[in-house]
């Protein structure tokens, strides 16, 4: 009797337990604080079928939920409507169905639009607007005051999209020369869905813009990423003094980012060498023989580090795995710095980083 009892109490449990929703898995990512200020992972160039995408607002902000994200932008196009006949225009539709969803989410939620002009000037975001239906304007530039009158950032989108720039290589045409004297260009896009731009690092360092990496997407993310273990979808590194709108814009006008992508990372020279610094230890030799002192080397981040041109004496190349210890067996004999390229951290058009381990 007890025994057919403790099976019908356990039928119960299963029965009950099927029949509660199951929460989704939120990634989490190892990447390194900067000093005093909060590494915000971000993608601020996403579309849905308020414009030419494929989803609704609500799941951009499921999607980084699950990616492990903490802010997005939504910018559906403002002239590029393709489902029109469909969906009502409504420039403002996707903030306002979205906005709720990512409180709830601990997302924060960017409102912005996408500015779909031919090259020059191509096209352009406009970040933390407050009305994008005021950006339905016939003339460019009209449009860009626009924006910055709601106190916008201003983004330059994929310069070197081959369908506007049929050789791949990013221009600052007069136009663009134009923005930067009034100040209405505040970052370019080094990375866009699958392709990046090594120039764009040199504009950016040049005309003190911020370096970003969103993945535009239209249709599932994970269709276009996360299809194999250790893949994540490309994303901006914002370096705020907090975990909010108004710290992530502020670091955004002070160009306070790097881009990640793949096993890749790029940006400003100061802030990838903070960002590497601030992310391995390199301990006291804890053993030595005849020859070697016996060293480790702990990389605490999600990306790994490939060293190379190493000093003579030393080891030519190191490889750091991502989350992982490195011993490295380093000659008695040797004496000089361990000034290594970091071969995965882009700095420049022809130029990574340059460390001393």
């Amino acid at each position: 009797m007890k025994k057919t009892l403790r099976l019908r109490l356990w039928i119960l449990i299963l029965s009950f337990s099927c029949t509660l929703p199951l929460a989704a898995q939120r990634r989490i990512y190892h990447l390194p604080d900067l000093d005093g200020r909060v590494t915000l992972k971000c993608d601020l160039h996403l579309h849905t079928v308020f414009s030419d995408g494929h989803v609704w607002p609500t799941v951009r902000v499921e999607e980084a939920w699950r990616d492990g994200l903490d802010a997005i932008a939504i910018t559906d196009h403002i002239e590029y409507l393709p489902h029109k006949a469909y969906i009502p225009v409504d420039h403002n539709a996707a903030w306002k169905i979205a906005e709720n969803v990512a409180r709830e989410k601990n997302i924060l939620l960017i409102q912005g639009a996408e500015i779909t002009r031919k090259m020059p000037p191509g096209h352009f975001n406009a970040l933390f607007i407050s009305d994008a239906a005021r950006l339905d304007q016939p003339e460019f530039l009209d449009v860009i005051k626009e924006a910055i009158g709601q106190k916008a950032f201003i983004l330059w989108n994929h310069p070197g999209w081959k369908a506007q720039e049929p050789d791949g290589i990013p221009k600052l045409y007069d136009i663009h020369h134009q923005l930067l004297d009034k100040g209405w260009l505040h970052g370019i896009e080094f990375y866009n869905d699958v392709e990046y731009y090594p120039l764009v690092l040199d504009f950016c360092t040049r005309h003190n813009l911020a370096v970003l990496g969103n993945s535009d997407a239209h249709g599932v993310i994970s269709e276009g990423y996360l299809k194999a273990p250790g893949d994540h979808r490309p994303m901006t590194l914002v370096f705020a003094r907090e975990r909010t709108r108004e710290s992530l814009r502020e670091a955004l006008f002070k160009g306070e980012t790097l881009v990640w992508f793949g096993e890749m990372l790029a940006g400003r020279e100061t802030l990838a060498r903070e960002f590497f610094r601030n992310g391995i230890t390199v301990a006291a030799p804890f053993h030595e023989n005849d020859r070697h002192a016996f060293v480790e080397i702990t990389n605490h981040t999600e990306i790994p580090w490939l060293l190379v041109n190493g000093p003579a004496g030393a080891p030519g190349a190191l490889t750091l795995p991502a989350r992982a210890i490195t011993r490295v067996l380093l000659p008695k004999t040797f004496t000089g710095p361990l000034l290594y390229d970091v071969k995965n951290i882009m700095t420049g058009e022809t130029t990574v980083l340059q460390v001393v381990l």
